[in-house]
């Protein structure tokens, strides 16, 4: 916490800092609790104490260091943030630096540091060139400056909703929280996040790797979550109080504790799941389920309600293409002991961090293995 100060606030570092910071808090909680039944009483008492008192100290540390904006918006809509987004993502493609979508400074997503500071100027100097340009064409025609050709623009050509709808969008407001369009980024929602008591959407992820538990954890869950069309990837949901909606997605690994779960048309993924309703998939082949992790089940009971409180009904799967009571659906399986994620890797690796690129993390979760792994249990 002490180097706090030292991180930048470009790219988001500062925020994604004293979000693993929590994240590491919250860890020591629950190793608390887990050694509570061999730890005698006061030395119970004096670890709660050092805890809240890190608690304590990393919010007095995030309010010493909250930058203050000049001016604020009190609403931004989705379509603003995805052209800041795309902007961003289109500065860095000429820059050639793979790997992370940093975010704008407005962008309510942080990342993992990608390593290499993003000029935090960049942009501004793009937005003065292209706004002085503007203003110098009218000039050397005779027209004052500021006036617009409107014949140029009646001759140019309608924007494509299609390709409209493809761009890299990332939005969390009071009222919802989408991210879609994403290929090879990291994306963390951080504990900044507004309200998460809301509805949650992710779409058309190809090769990332998305945590949504940091906010659900530490405030709220999500009121549902919704995913579509996601493939060799690897989202950690978070706590969700409703119901969880997924489908087309292929390849890839899901964590999430909810109250109903919905799978379609999916294939080859791995769930480790905390369900208090049996679980429904239907059109699906190649799906196995696991219990929820032990370092995400800590987190959850630490910050929310004990998850044993209410029976836990991952493996008790209802399969609507197999109606056959007497032989088990082809469908899906149990994950294997020896297949399961190592907790070791959720603390360590998943998080990110120095060192641990994308497809690191995506590798050690198992992800470009799920397919060959379901074949073979099947």
């Amino acid at each position: 916490m002490d180097r706090l100060a030292e991180t930048a606030l470009i790219g988001g570092e500062r925020s994604d800092a004293m979000d693993h910071c929590l994240a590491g808090i919250t860890r020591l909680s629950g190793e608390v609790k887990d050694a509570s039944g061999y730890i005698p009483p006061y030395d119970q008492r004096t670890y709660g104490e050092a805890i809240k008192a890190l608690q304590e100290k990393l919010e007095e540390t995030r309010k010493s260091h909250a930058p203050k904006p000049k001016f604020s918006f009190k609403s931004k809509s989705p379509s603003a943030l995805s052209l800041s987004d795309a902007a961003e993502l289109a500065a860095e493609k000429r820059r050639a630096v793979p790997g992370y979508l940093s975010p704008s400074p407005n962008a309510s997503f942080v990342n993992t540091p990608s390593y290499i500071n993003t000029p935090a100027n960049e942009r501004a100097h793009d937005e003065q060139d292209s706004l002085h340009e503007e203003n110098e064409q009218p000039r050397q025609e005779g027209k004052p400056a500021g006036t617009t050709n409107t014949e140029t623009k009646a001759q140019s050509p309608p924007a494509d909703p299609a390709q409209e709808s493809d761009r890299p969008s990332l939005s969390t407001t009071t009222t919802s929280t989408s991210i879609s369009n994403q290929s090879g980024t990291h994306i963390i929602l951080p504990s900044s996040a507004p309200n998460t008591r809301t509805p949650c959407s992710l779409s058309k992820l190809s090769g990332c790797v998305v945590d949504l538990s940091v906010p659900t954890t530490a405030t709220a869950p999500f009121a549902s979550i919704t995913i579509t069309s996601v493939s060799s990837s690897l989202v950690l949901c978070g706590s969700v109080s409703g119901p969880a909606h997924i489908t087309g997605v292929k390849s890839s690994v899901l964590v999430l504790k909810c109250r109903q779960f919905r799978m379609h048309d999916c294939e080859n993924v791995d769930v480790y799941l905390h369900c208090t309703s049996r679980p429904i998939i239907e059109n699906c082949k190649g799906i196995r389920f696991a219990v929820l992790p032990k370092f995400h089940s800590d987190l959850i009971s630490t910050s929310q309600e004990d998850p044993s409180a209410v029976p836990n009904q991952w493996n008790q799967i209802d399969d609507f293409k197999w109606l056959s009571p007497d032989k088990p659906s082809p469908n899906w399986s149990l994950l294997p002991a020896e297949d399961s994620v190592p907790d070791e890797t959720w603390r360590e690796i998943v998080p990110g961090g120095p060192g641990w690129s994308v497809g690191d993390i995506l590798k050690a979760v198992g992800v470009g293995s799920t397919a060959s792994g379901a074949a073979n249990g099947s």
